[in-house]
């Protein structure tokens, strides 16, 4: 597990440092709120996940078509 979060670290250290290298703006809300924002989003999947609650969206929108 540590291995996997150094190494996403790492990959994520080089993308960004390459993104700045060639000058293009870099994939990834520039402030810490937008980053807030992706650590909610990632929060609410798993809260949702651990609760065990799912909607089969797929089934839904075959009743449609």
């Amino acid at each position: 597990m540590v291995s996997q979060l150094v190494l996403a670290l790492v990959a994520g250290i080089f993308a960004g440092a390459l993104f700045s290298f060639i000058q293009i703006p870099i994939p990834a809300p520039p402030n810490l709120a937008g980053i807030l924002g992706i650590v909610g989003i990632f929060l609410g999947y798993r809260l949702i996940e651990w609760a065990g609650v799912h909607v089969d969206i797929l089934q839904y929108f075959s009743a449609l078509f």
